[in-house]
């Protein structure tokens, strides 16, 4: 019964594996859902600290109705980048329109992102073990 539920959990992290890869680029449009990932990331957020110019560039405040006048129908890209955040994602035909107002894909959110932390740390620890020649468990290695 022990080897089949390590069977079981390799498979899981199999799929986990593959869907981390699917968010970071390995996918149809070859796009990084995550902001500031790879070559091609979106670069319409739906974010407000994304799409609007910092206070160093444009030293006066911007209201919320200027901010949606001046910036948020903008089709440039946003002048910054919000690093490591994780946006909604393509439709479930792979179809992904990378505009700000498209906040269903666009939009970065903790609840979607937070999960990535634990998934990205299990699969460097399982990638640690295999590089360290310990392929016996999927328990991280401890280190003096």
């Amino acid at each position: 019964m022990y080897s089949r539920g390590k069977h079981v959990i390799g498979l899981i992290l199999l799929v986990f594996d593959a869907q981390a890869d699917y968010i970071l680029g390995k996918n149809p449009k070859s796009m990084s859902y995550m902001v500031g990932y790879g070559p091609k990331y979106p670069t319409q957020v739906h974010h407000r600290g994304a799409s609007i110019a910092s206070i160093l560039i444009l030293p006066s405040p911007v209201s919320c109705v200027q901010g949606f006048d001046a910036w948020y129908c903008r089709r440039e890209a946003d002048p910054n980048v919000i690093h490591g955040a994780l946006v909604g994602g393509p439709d479930r035909n792979d179809n992904f329109n990378d505009e700000r107002s498209n906040y269903e894909q666009t939009e970065p959110t903790i609840s979607a992102s937070a999960p990535l932390v634990g998934l990205f740390s299990k699969l460097e620890s399982l990638y640690r073990n295999n590089r360290k020649g310990s392929t016996t468990n999927n328990q991280p290695t401890q280190s003096n």
